[in-house]
């Protein structure tokens, strides 16, 4: 369950520098916005079981 929530950050995180260098602000705050949304699900899926 960590380790695909750290990988999914991760990836979202360098993506998201990316888009910064480019000046692509909105598109870089929406990815981490929907990575930060999935690595809660992750772990909220992760405490059920």
């Amino acid at each position: 369950m960590y380790k695909e929530m750290y990988y999914r950050l991760f990836n979202a995180i360098t993506d998201a520098m990316k888009l910064i260098s480019q000046e692509r602000f909105g598109e870089a705050f929406s990815l981490l916005e929907n990575a930060q949304r999935a690595a809660e699900e992750i772990y909220l899926d992760g405490e059920e079981t």
